[in-house]
């Protein structure tokens, strides 16, 4: 009898000490405070009872012609939290800070809600971080941090558009994509243009290696004191990767095959590639190189070299895979190396060589009954984009200069509060 006393007083104390435990290390989960998993098992009730919060960041831009370096940006944002909300600034505000934008809204939302690093997109952003849109993010959109480059983004005042942000200490920094900006495309297709009005062939030649290869470039003279440099973009294997999905088809899958030259990627790029994924369940994209590009679009194209065209399809969430330097003509070898099931080509395209009964790069598809056309989304082409370019060059050379202007004046403020 004394036993079986000694015995339940012994459990109630040992029960009271487990029950005073569990409440400690429960407080603790809970607040956040003791590490998942110490002392548990990875399977325990107790990671179910705390589930952190997720790191919600905030990037925003104008995302005009976008381009590798804006999806780089975009990665390196979505990294520093778990998801990423980008803000897309209007047309308006784009006119009222730098100029007249390339690519309307409508295809600018297109084009960011593409990005396979993208969570959600708020259209018709600001293009400065003001106290009440900052509230907002923060309170609405329930932002932890917002993110910016290391390149300055000035308004017209030549005041800090982040400035607040940096002053809630709710602000973050990513390093630049060197090599390649809005601006300097802009100048890569005016210098084009300006080049096959004045130039002999041969000289038109020798700027489309340029651009493809990176080499000493010219620069675009506006007569004022902006100039455009053409491409020095060189591609590393780790970017390569850092942007590819790293997943190949399952022993089943339905692989879609789509080619082009993809260059100045746009909105109709993205349409076409979202109705050809619909179609399976894995989407190879076939990039073709510079000199294909070339013989069959002209020495000025392509604009964009081919490593620059193969980060921009690789970035879109809805390309699984690319053939970087892909042959002009799709073969049997092709087909059978890479299991293709369908070969598609949009009704939009730059030349209609699809549609030849004669040296059609799609001659064994259709000899095969795998080759199927596909109605176009949007109406816009490569030659769209520079046709835009073209039409309003005088206003994108006051851009252009005006970002410069905007830029100087920023670092003038800085270095006198520096001296000061």
């Amino acid at each position: 009898m004394v036993w079986e006393k000694e015995k339940i007083v012994g459990s109630c104390i040992v029960g009271g000490a487990a029950f005073a435990v569990g409440a400690s290390f429960l407080h603790l989960f809970l607040k956040g405070e003791l590490p998942l998993g110490l002392g548990l098992g990875l399977s325990s009730p107790w990671r179910i009872l705390r589930k952190r919060k997720p790191v919600r960041v905030y990037m925003d831009g104008c995302f005009d012609m976008m381009h590798y370096g804006h999806c780089n940006a975009l990665r390196q944002a979505r990294a520093l939290g778990d998801q990423l909300v980008v803000g897309v600034v209007s047309d308006e505000e784009i006119i009222a800070n730098k100029g007249p934008p390339v690519t309307p809204l409508h295809e600018r939302m297109t084009m960011v809600k593409a990005v396979k690093w993208v969570d959600e997109v708020i259209s018709d952003a600001p293009y400065a971080i003001t106290e009440e849109f900052m509230k907002k993010l923060f309170d609405e959109y329930q932002i932890d941090y917002i993110i910016h480059g290391d390149d300055p983004c000035v308004l017209p005042d030549g005041s800090d558009a982040y400035a607040l942000a940096k002053k809630a200490g709710r602000y973050k920094q990513i390093k630049r994509t060197e090599g390649v900006s809005s601006t300097d495309i802009v100048g890569r297709m005016l210098l084009c243009v300006r080049e096959r009005t004045v130039s002999d062939t041969h000289s038109r030649s020798s700027l489309q290696r340029q651009f493809s290869h990176g080499h000493n470039s010219p620069k675009f003279d506006d007569g004022g004191s902006s100039g455009t440099r053409v491409s020095h973009f060189l591609p590393t294997s780790r970017r390569i990767v850092q942007f590819s999905n790293g997943k190949g088809p399952g022993p089943d899958a339905r692989i879609i095959y789509i080619d082009g030259a993809f260059d100045l990627f746009h909105a109709g790029h993205v349409e076409i590639l979202r109705r050809a994924r619909e179609l399976g369940d894995f989407l190879l994209v076939g990039i073709h190189n510079d000199q294909t590009v070339s013989a069959k679009r002209g020495t000025h194209r392509p604009i964009m070299n081919l490593h620059e065209r193969s980060l921009s399809v690789l970035a879109c969430r809805y390309v699984d895979e690319v053939i970087i330097g892909a042959p002009w003509e799709v073969s049997r070898d092709t087909i059978t190396t890479f299991d293709i099931s369908l070969v598609v080509h949009g009704t939009v395209a730059e030349s209609d060589d699809f549609r030849k009964e004669e040296d059609n790069p799609y001659a064994v598809p259709i000899s095969m009954g795998i080759f199927e056309i596909l109605e176009s989304p949007l109406d816009i082409t490569t030659s769209t984009i520079i046709r835009r370019i073209v039409a309003n060059h005088e206003a994108y050379q006051k851009r252009n200069a005006k970002k410069e202007a905007s830029e100087k004046k920023y670092y003038e403020q800085k270095s006198f509060v520096v001296g000061d």
